[in-house]
């Protein structure tokens, strides 16, 4: 006898059972392609300025197109599910042993799975107001309880998160360059804020945009990772090494943490592909790419940024001094009506602090 087809009601009854905290969850709002908004509005995508993603505008390195070609000849086959060369490329540039190595589909796969191995109902994170959205995304999703700090300047005010890690605290996010503003925290801070927190408590370091820091202010943390055994160093191929359409990203911790995060990620979670393209990516990263890639990208969105900002007229533009690649834009203007700055960000694209 067939199975009975489910109803709209009953369908509806499911999803009012699902967890709570999984229903209160606003997904995330990526920056939208240029050709979707395009589409939407009806414009030339040649006229559309894209700031929100923060892509690379110098593009993947040709050695990592080939391997890629290279790899898509045996797509038959699984990826390698403990990414063996990847590994080893990164345990070579870094000086670390390969078990303190966790591989992940974007660095946003990493602090989803740092959340999920450490976090449950009845525990909480800490993070700032201001800062990356998807560290409120993962906390809710484990149904712990969110504890968010006031911004200083738009930034982490280390003091005030140190003083609200609470007895049920078991992570605590920071960004450094920040996402969206742009703010920058000095190594000393830093170091001064890993030394402070209970040892109990995991201190995972958002480095997604740790190549657009200039040269002069740049610092390694992954000595860090050897000294704290709590902190848990996440790193991205998409930015500066410009494969974020292949999603690699990659945390260095203490085999203690990588054994927990590996326990909760998915085998195949960085494809074939994308492993092959960010071994190339890595060994051709010659020191004039990186060092060069903070002053073409920040000159390159200060451009696009100016070429946007005649479409808005009657608002006020106040570019902030910035780290890394954000530029982040305040829109103000009394008369400006919510129609006409919907109409500007659509068409600048840009990370905005309403």
């Amino acid at each position: 006898m067939n199975a009975p087809h489910p109803t709209d009601s009953s369908v509806t009854d499911a999803a009012a059972l699902a967890p709570a905290h999984v229903r209160a969850i606003a997904p995330y709002r990526a920056g939208r392609p240029i050709s979707e908004v395009a589409r939407d509005y009806g414009l030339n995508e040649a006229s559309i300025v894209k700031l929100a993603s923060n892509e690379n505008p110098l593009g993947m390195p040709e050695s990592a197109r080939k391997a890629m070609i290279a790899a898509a000849t045996d797509l038959g086959r699984y990826p390698d599910p403990n990414g063996f060369d990847l590994k080893a490329a990164l345990s070579k540039r870094f000086g670390v042993p390969p078990d303190w190595l966790t591989l992940g589909n974007g660095s946003n796969d990493i602090l989803e799975l740092a959340a999920h191995a450490l976090l449950q109902p009845g525990l909480s994170a800490v993070y700032s107001q201001y800062s990356f959205q998807v560290y409120e995304l993962a906390t809710q999703a484990t149904g712990a309880r969110a504890i968010v700090t006031p911004a200083h300047h738009l930034g982490h005010d280390l003091p005030a998160m140190r003083a609200a890690i609470a007895t049920d605290t078991r992570i605590v996010f920071i960004a450094n360059p920040n996402n969206p503003t742009g703010t920058f925290l000095a190594p000393e801070q830093i170091e001064a804020f890993l030394a402070s927190v209970p040892s109990h408590v995991v201190v995972v370091l958002d480095e997604a945009y740790n190549e657009y820091i200039e040269p002069a202010k740049r610092f390694e943390a992954v000595e860090w990772v050897r000294r704290f055994p709590n902190l848990v160093l996440s790193r991205t191929f998409s930015k500066a090494y410009g494969l974020a359409g292949l999603r690699v990203g990659y945390a260095v911790a203490q085999p203690a943490i990588t054994d927990l995060m590996n326990r909760v990620r998915q085998p195949f979670n960085v494809n074939s592909i994308a492993q092959a393209a960010a071994v190339a990516a890595l060994a051709s990263a010659s020191e004039v790419r990186l060092r060069r890639a903070p002053e073409y990208v920040s000159k390159y969105r200060l451009h696009e940024v100016s070429r946007a900002a005649p479409r808005c007229f009657g608002l006020v533009i106040d570019l902030l001094r910035a780290e890394g690649a954000d530029v982040a834009v305040r829109l103000a203007a009394a008369a400006a009506s919510r129609a006409l700055y919907l109409l500007c960000r659509t068409q600048a694209d840009v990370s905005a602090l309403e």
